[in-house]
């Protein structure tokens, strides 16, 4: 192993050796070239640079004469050029002021023309709107005198409403006076019943009243709150009416029983050929009298009559 070690190294020794021999011969061999090379441009720029001042004497030689003829044309055409400035500043000056008159009079021509149409225009705005006034104010005459004749027609029919309703009035005021005579004793000391309703519901109809109304109906309601306490009557009113009916029926049943009874008992106690045809409470059960009514027993009408009345 040591053996091959240091022949690998023999061998790289002598490859960095080798190496370094051949880059000297190359770097040696560009630097001959190198200077060969400047050497050779050196002369070539040189020949160049002598060529060119020969050109360049040969060309001052040449146009030495055309060089002062061009000074003394351009002397000639600065001064030209300066004259012709000078006049151009002249004619610009002139043309300007011409264009000032012609703008001021085309201004003070569009302006005329422009009052003078604003003048018609405002004639005919003005002839326009008056004609346009006479109509509203004919109009407004027509609706107005419109709204007069309604009015005189609404007055007129509200005057003999309210005719009407004094009438009303006043045969509600008779009524009251001749119902007040017919009023009982209590009536006269409590004409107002007192409220069942809670303590609760009294306060939750008070909020309620005293709320915006919502509809037309609670609108109504709500400006005919001072008539409350007749309403009270009214109601009170309409409740006995209510009994008194009640009771009527009840009592015309009770009324249409007893007649019922009656009859029977009047139909009990006489003998005909139609009480005949009809069921008798008078008839004792057999085999040839009713005998659809089996074996009963049966209690004398006019006995129960006298017995329990």
């Amino acid at each position: 192993m040591f053996a091959m070690e240091q022949e690998f190294n023999e061998l790289k020794t002598e490859a960095l050796h080798d190496f370094q021999s051949q880059k000297d011969e190359i770097k040696n061999k560009n630097l001959e070239e190198k200077h060969a090379l400047r050497m050779q441009l050196e002369g070539a720029v040189e020949e160049l640079w002598r060529q060119f001042q020969e050109a360049l004497k040969q060309y001052n030689s040449t146009t030495e004469d055309r060089k002062k003829n061009f000074e003394d044309l351009k002397a000639k055409d600065m001064k030209s050029a300066q004259e012709i400035e000078l006049q151009m500043r002249k004619l610009q000056k002139i043309h300007d002021s011409i264009n000032q008159q012609k703008a001021k009079m085309a201004c003070n021509a569009r302006d005329c023309e422009e009052r003078n149409k604003l003048l018609k225009d405002e004639k005919e705005s003005i002839l326009v709107h008056f004609s346009q006034l006479k109509g509203q104010m004919n109009k407004f005459r027509e609706n107005q005198r419109s709204k007069l004749t309604a009015l005189t027609v609404l007055s007129s029919s509200t005057i003999k409403e309210l005719k009407d309703k004094h009438q009303k009035g006043e045969c509600i005021l008779k009524l009251a006076e001749m119902c007040r005579k017919l009023e009982t004793e209590e009536e006269k000391v409590l004409p107002f019943y007192a409220s069942t309703l809670s303590e609760q519901e009294e306060k939750e109809i008070d909020a309620m009243q005293k709320q915006e109304p919502e509809n037309e109906l609670a609108n109504v309601m709500h400006e005919f709150g001072d008539l409350s306490n007749f309403w009270k009557r009214y109601n009170k009113a309409s409740l006995d009416k209510l009994s008194l009916d009640q009771a009527r029926v009840q009592l015309t049943q009770e009324n249409q029983q007893l007649r019922t009874l009656l009859k029977q008992y009047l139909d009990g106690i006489s003998v005909s050929d139609e009480i005949l045809s009809h069921n008798n409470p008078l008839f004792i059960g057999s085999s040839g009298i009713n005998a659809e009514y089996g074996v009963k027993t049966v209690v004398e009408a006019a006995h129960i009559v006298h017995n329990t009345i």
